[in-house]
């Protein structure tokens, strides 16, 4: 194991949260629920945003920023939204503090504000008011928007990157003149969602529909994509939202139509946050440490020399140099880490609990016979290679190590997809086996909220492939027409 890292079959949850502390991707904050995003942590995550702004940009949308407060009234305008916020908002009411003459520091009762500001959990209401001065015509659509933002939710139970007080996040919103352009916008942002965690994350998610009890607030449809993780509970990964026209009735934002009639505008939202880092630690990692694909590891590859004298060094140096020249012309991130402060065994215990998917020891042997040994972080096996084309053998070796991991997620996600068609059989496979459950259900949330009451088990979605299937639910008996997936999450 790890230094110090709990076991994840003695306690899953100790296990992450010693994993995100020990390989530095953050820590708790001073503020209760908090937390702060160390430089490897965050060096991710900016690789995750590199890559979804050029998507979001290569998809016709533009950046842009929006307030952190909101007003009070806004958010009693769309009653369904509110209602579903209510008890997450964190509440601004006075704008000055002052000595009290004992030397503490308290409220100024003057300075109450006349009306109470919201610190924003999620952007619809101030945008939507925003957009009513941007929108007159049909020629003043679509309005595509992305924020990339910090958001508030005032959480009891906190989890590092899973579930925090403050977390950040991109929120797109989207503003259309037919409710078809709404849905193709709502379902293609799904899709940019799917492909980036599968293809980046190396996570294998299902894509599909929320039902009405699990939606996003002031929704009328919310897609969503859903991932396993190593524990067989579920994680949503990331959700897109048809606001259909709520939010511009709430807001009264109105446009021309070709056809010269006045008509409301159609609405998307949709978002991915920093849980996005949590799916990554728990769908790969091991009690040695993090497991990062390739795609997204700040350092890929890292050097590691092993030396006794300063000649043995300077050999050593100059091959390295030359090496990460030919690497980083290949766009391969490289360190070489030289620390005469710590033994090379220190190291490579340091480097695979940070995840770095290669590593490279090369020593004055290896120097003398032309060779060098590779180490693979999700294999965790070595081989000595040769030197010449060594840049092109790493190369080929980190495209092979992305794949795997995403194998042997998906590999692990198809064997807890389990088909059950009772009710027994459903709290059997939940109980002992985890994973997604897939049966029939009738519909009604009064089924769902008692199946979540009892087992503790929510639909994740609806699956977009779900086949029309005659069925009848498994704990009401009535019929139905087809599969959804239940599982406990995140």
């Amino acid at each position: 194991m790890g230094k110090g890292i709990t076991s994840r079959e003695e306690d899953y949850s100790q296990w992450y949260n010693d994993l995100v502390i020990k390989a530095d991707l953050a820590e708790y904050a001073a503020v209760r629920g908090c937390m702060v995003i160390k430089p490897y942590g965050y060096a991710i995550w900016e690789r995750m945003q590199a890559v979804l702004d050029k998507k979001f940009k290569d998809t016709g949308h533009s950046n842009a920023y929006f307030p952190l407060f909101i007003p009070k009234s806004f958010f009693s305008k769309e009653a369904s939204h509110v209602e579903g916020f209510a008890t997450e908002c964190a509440v601004v009411t006075h704008y000055r503090l002052k000595n009290d003459g004992n030397g503490n520091i308290i409220v100024d009762e003057d300075a109450k504000l006349e009306e109470e500001l919201i610190v924003r959990p999620t952007s619809e209401t101030i945008i939507w008011n925003t957009y009513r001065g941007w929108i007159e015509s049909y020629r003043d659509l679509p309005i595509l928007v992305n924020q990339w933002a910090n958001v508030v939710r005032w959480e009891m139970r906190t989890r590092l990157f899973l579930r925090t007080t403050e977390f950040l996040w991109q929120e797109g919103h989207t503003a259309h003149a037919t409710q078809e352009e709404a849905i193709e916008e709502t379902e293609k942002m799904l899709h940019v969602y799917g492909d980036f965690v599968e293809k980046y994350l190396g996570v294998p998610v299902i894509r599909g529909r929320k039902t009405e009890n699990e939606r996003f607030a002031g929704a009328i449809d919310t897609y969503c994509i859903e991932a396993l993780m190593q524990d067989g509970k579920a994680l949503q990964a990331g959700t897109s939202h048809f606001l259909g026209q709520n939010f511009a009735k709430a807001f009264d934002v109105k446009f021309t139509s070709k056809e010269g009639k006045l008509e409301h505008v159609w609405a998307t939202s949709w978002g991915v946050s920093t849980r996005l880092m949590g799916a990554l630690v728990m769908a790969h990692s091991d009690d040695q440490g993090l497991v990062l694909p390739p795609m997204l590891a700040p350092i890929q590859v890292v050097v590691v020399p092993i030396f006794k004298t300063a000649e043995e060094k300077q050999a050593i140096d100059t091959f390295i140099d030359a090496l990460s020249g030919e690497l980083k012309s290949k766009n391969i991130s490289v360190k070489y880490d030289d620390r005469d402060t710590q033994r090379p065994g220190f190291k490579f215990a340091e480097w695979e609990l940070k995840g770095v998917p290669l590593r490279l020891a090369i020593g004055a042997r290896d120097m003398q016979n032309g060779t060098a040994e590779l180490a693979r972080r999700d294999t965790q096996t070595k081989e000595t290679v040769e030197q010449a084309g060594l840049a092109d053998r790493i190369e080929g070796l980190l495209i092979e190590i992305q794949e795997n991991i995403f194998k042997k997620a998906l590999d692990y996600r198809d064997s807890h997809i389990t088909e059950v068609n009772s009710y027994d059989e459903f709290k059997e496979v939940l109980e002992t086996k985890a994973g997604f459950i897939s049966c029939h259900w009738d519909g009604t949330v009064e089924t769902e909220k008692l199946v979540k009451e009892e087992t503790k088990a929510t639909i994740r979605c609806v699956p977009l492939d779900a086949k029309e299937e005659a069925g009848i639910c498994i704990f009401t008996g009535k019929p139905s027409t087809k599969r959804v997936l239940f599982a406990k999450a995140y």
